[in-house]
């Protein structure tokens, strides 16, 4: 079946991020005096939950204190979340981020071969205009037939729901389309919606289980578009795991 659509994740996918949301995160903390400090490897564990409402809900369960303070804090989380966002957006404004080898020159691509792009995110819709913007342009949020992120759906990832969203939007079966991730849980989210997918970990996941991928990769500069079209097809027709997938460094 032809491919139609290109439908990426954002942080990690598109860009890393991560160590940019690491430490909006721990200016949120510090503004709001809360004193927490997120390390590298604590940031990598709380990876593992999709959505950075839920990372803070479950850190602030994880903490060491009484019922009373974390009844306390629990409220605070959407509060510690939209400041984060704020620092984070600011972040992105003076220090612009390099999209990861490969990316823009497959969205690029895509667009010269009126392939549809769309977004698939845990993140906020703030977080994805931001990144895209500061990387390929201000007029480059047009270039995308649609953006589901952040809470526009019940269930995030390892959940199918955003990427349902997203097909919804493009109007497009999973078969014609081609998912790009970055994480296990991303992944499993992908597949759960049936879809042909990508992923390029990053050092914040390259540990995680990433079997099920249809290509794994180190970087998108290692398949150009016509590439990814015979394999995607071939998977159509044949229902098979491609053979090519290439070594993580």
């Amino acid at each position: 079946m032809t491919l139609q659509a290109l439908i990426f994740d954002v942080d990690g996918t598109l860009a890393d991020t991560e160590e940019a949301h690491r430490q909006a995160f721990n200016a949120a903390f510090i503004e709001l005096e809360l004193w927490w400090d997120w390390g590298p490897q604590l940031y990598a564990q709380l990876l593992g939950v999709s959505g950075g409402k839920e990372r803070i809900a479950q850190y602030i369960e994880s903490l060491r204190t009484t019922p009373a303070e974390r009844a306390r804090l629990r409220p605070l989380a959407s509060l510690v979340h939209d400041t984060k966002t704020r620092i984070y957006k600011e972040l992105l404004e003076n220090f612009k981020l390099p999209l990861r080898p490969g990316v823009a020159q497959l969205i690029h691509d895509a667009r010269a071969a009126d392939i549809k792009l769309a977004i698939a995110s845990t993140t906020t819709p703030a977080n994805v205009e931001a990144l895209v913007s500061a990387a390929l342009g201000r007029g480059a949020m047009g270039w995308f037939t649609t953006i589901a992120a952040g809470d526009m759906v019940a269930n995030k990832k390892p959940a199918p729901d955003i990427y349902r969203l997203a097909l919804q939007g493009l109007r497009l079966p999973a078969e014609q389309c081609v998912a790009f991730e970055d994480s296990a849980n991303g992944l499993r989210s992908a597949r759960a919606a049936a879809m042909f997918t990508v992923v390029t970990p990053t050092r914040w996941n390259i540990s995680q289980d990433f079997s099920d991928a249809q290509l794994l990769v180190n970087s998108l500069e290692e398949i150009d578009l016509p590439a990814l079209g015979r394999l995607h097809a071939a998977w159509s027709t044949h229902g098979a795991h491609p053979a090519a997938r290439a070594r993580r460094g």
